[in-house]
């Protein structure tokens, strides 16, 4: 019998959807989300995740300022634009693009972003305070994993979790926030012993560790949540020569057939993470008019 596949994208339409209905609420207050994202660069990829970002806050009722600045951007005039935005009150979030040019450090420019506008959740602060089960700033695609699984299984309290992948932008907050609700948590990676017997005791795998189809099906508990949230492009010579097509960190074709339910790839985990950054921009806008904050888009 095969899985149910969890559909991240209806579901992150559904989270705009509920984000662009209290800003509507906010904006009869005379209060305005507003979304900076600054692109430092000209990476091809990096211009397609900024404009859909751009293009979906506006579609929620925001403000959208962006920045586009010459790959040779000196670091002092990057962080001068930071403060610039952190002292703007119409600015409630701050995303820089990642990744950025060589010649700057990406540490040091994160952790000039105000914390309370940090909509990505990488301050080292806002690390700080989600590993010590405080209110913070969650990173984007662990949130929207956070939710797939919740609206999965309802209470995740007491079941076994691993998480493979131990990156600080996905991995290791994945771990706080199962932590945060009640899951034993076994962080996993490339170089655990028996990785195969480690994913089998999990009721909850979530895969993030950047190779194509390294989880397999017979790596999966029967009946077990998968969540893939790799993106990797391999060779489709079916399609042609030269062809590539999208494929996650799971076997789809193999764990489909074992788990309970599973995010196909792309279209699971992959729309979940702008809907978030924008379920993000608007929590750091009520925090910040000292408003309730949305209930269900936060962790």
């Amino acid at each position: 019998m095969s899985a149910r596949i969890i559909d991240g994208k209806a579901f992150a339409a559904g989270v705009r959807a509920r984000v662009a209905e209290h800003v509507a609420r906010l904006k009869e207050q005379g209060i305005v989300p507003g979304l900076a994202v600054v692109l430092v660069g000209e990476d091809p990829a990096s211009q397609v995740y900024v404009r859909n970002k751009g293009l979906q806050t506006v579609e929620a009722g925001m403000n959208s300022f962006e920045h586009k600045l010459p790959a040779e951007t000196s670091e002092a005039d990057l962080l001068a634009l930071i403060a610039q935005l952190n002292a703007d009150p119409a600015v409630h979030g701050i995303l820089v693009q990642l990744p950025l040019p060589a010649h700057l450090n990406a540490d040091l420019v994160i952790n000039a972003i105000s914390p309370v506008k940090d909509v990505d959740g990488f301050h080292i602060s806002n690390v700080g305070l989600l590993g010590t089960g405080q209110k913070a700033m969650v990173p984007c695609t662990p949130l929207g994993c956070l939710m797939l699984l919740r609206d999965t299984l309802g209470s995740l309290s007491g079941l076994n979790a691993v998480v493979v992948g131990r990156s600080n932008i996905v991995g290791k907050p994945m771990a706080q926030l199962l932590l945060g609700d009640s899951c034993t948590v076994t962080i996993a990676h490339s170089r655990t012993k028996d990785l195969p017997e480690v994913c089998r005791r999990a009721d909850i795998v979530v895969a993030a560790v950047g190779r194509p189809q390294m989880v397999k099906g017979d790596w999966i508990k029967p009946g077990a949540t998968v969540i893939d949230v790799g993106i990797n492009r391999i060779p489709a010579p079916e399609k042609g020569e030269g062809k590539m097509r999208l494929v996650g960190d799971v076997d789809f074709a193999s764990a489909v057939e074992v788990a309970g339910a599973i995010t196909p790839v792309p279209g699971g985990v992959g729309p979940m993470t702008i809907a978030c950054l924008l379920a993000n921009t608007l929590t750091a806008c009520c925090r910040a008019n000292h408003l309730p904050e949305p209930e269900g888009l936060t962790a």
